[in-house]
């Protein structure tokens, strides 16, 4: 047995418990029904055929669960194929999806890069585990080959600026515990953790908190046998090489070099990308959706009037109430504290979005003129759909 799926039998990662489902639903990104319309159908796919997921390496099933809840709730159909390589993970994932009584998922024990042996699939999810293959350009080329055509990944990588000091603790970790088994190299470590001096990097590291969460976390972040991170070139890279473009990360305000400094004439997006990691020095994942390189198919975007907008994290009357108050409603997304800066003319087509009227509906509703909306509409995007905010979807019609 592998190291990587000896860590994972002993202690399925992140540590849930089934019975946990009656209390709440966890959410975040990728697999957001509402990320997979914005970013991959341009917020526009037809909801009425059913959705064809792969969930490549679904540990113990927190995107799983994220997505055929929330499509169960929006009563659309989706088949959705399950598959990891540790069978006490799948045990898991399996025990919360009987806990809520969501069907239509086939389990599998297996690897990501025999994917295409499960089908072909209209969206892809891989939530952290590229990072922890031999070769992740194998594993993205793997995904790729069972991609159905218009189809798109949602995928998050570790990033290394976030992530100072976990990798010099594995190396010394990996070094002094080579052999053991996973319980003991647990044991072993704690203590050497706990006498860590106060300038460590990892000491002085605010961004990392598994270790203290459970002790499936400490062993993921610390004692993880195959573990890289990616920086921005190194990811548009991997993508590129297997057939895939980045359509968009999650949060495209972290990456957005104007919101920092002045961008030198003639330095492109990737390297504006580039430069704005580092700057942040922060972001310890890279969340995004990629598509078959050459693709058409764009993230949605307001100049279609036809599309539907969608708040999430934040409640429209309140957030418009805020606006039209004149209030820059205070953010913090990894480390990184921002405002909103709204016009306070943005607070009726605000207050309007409800996920179901087009911003057609809501220019009329609100009495804009078009020439008007598009001024308007134009900050409320930039800020909103830049710290993941806004998304555009037809799901709830």
């Amino acid at each position: 047995m592998s190291d990587v799926k000896a860590q994972y039998e002993a202690y399925p990662y992140p540590e849930r418990a089934p019975e946990d489902e009656a209390k709440r639903l966890i959410t975040g990104s990728p697999s957001h029904p509402l990320e997979i319309d914005h970013f991959i159908f341009g917020g526009q796919r037809d909801w009425s055929k059913p959705l064809r997921v792969l969930v490549a390496g679904g540990g113990t099933g927190d995107g799983l669960i994220q997505l055929a809840q929330m499509m169960a709730q929006a009563g659309k159909p989706c088949e959705m194929t399950y598959v990891d390589l540790s069978r006490a993970s799948r045990k898991v994932a399996q025990a919360r999806a009987k806990a809520r009584g969501l069907t239509g998922i086939r389990f599998e024990t297996g690897s990501l890069l025999e994917a295409a042996d499960y089908g072909e699939f209209d969206y892809i999810d891989c939530c952290g585990v590229l990072h922890h293959l031999p070769d992740p350009a194998l594993g993205f080329a793997a995904l790729r080959a069972a991609l159905a055509p218009g189809g798109g990944l949602g995928f998050m990588v570790y990033a290394p600026y976030g992530r100072a000091g976990v990798y010099p603790l594995q190396d010394a970790f990996g070094a002094l515990f080579e052999g053991m088994m996973p319980e003991q190299k647990l044991a072993a470590a704690k203590p050497l953790l706990a006498a860590l001096p106060a300038g460590h990097p990892f000491k002085g590291n605010p961004n990392l908190g598994d270790h203290h969460d459970s002790d499936a976390g400490f062993y993921d972040l610390l004692l993880h046998s195959q573990d890289r991170a990616f920086d921005v070139p190194d990811l548009l890279e991997v993508l590129g090489q297997t057939g895939w473009q980045l359509n968009g990360f999650t949060m495209p305000a972290l990456y957005d070099l104007g919101r920092i400094a002045s961008a030198p004439e003639g330095m492109d997006r990737p390297q504006q990308m580039a430069v704005a990691e580092k700057l942040r020095g922060t972001i310890k994942t890279h969340v995004g959706y990629a598509v078959p390189q050459g693709a058409e198919q764009g993230m949605a975007r307001g100049n279609n009037r036809a599309l539907i907008p969608h708040l999430k994290g934040v409640d429209a009357r309140q957030l418009a109430q805020a606006v039209a108050q004149g209030q820059a409603p205070k953010l913090s997304f990894a480390g990184v504290e921002a405002r909103l800066n709204l016009p306070k003319q943005a607070a009726p087509l605000i207050g309007l979005i409800n996920g179901r009227r087009s911003l057609s509906d809501i220019a009329r509703d609100a009495r804009v003129d078009p020439i008007g909306m598009g001024a308007i509409w134009g900050r409320v995007e930039a800020d909103l759909v830049g710290w993941g905010m806004l998304l555009y979807s037809g799901i709830l019609r």
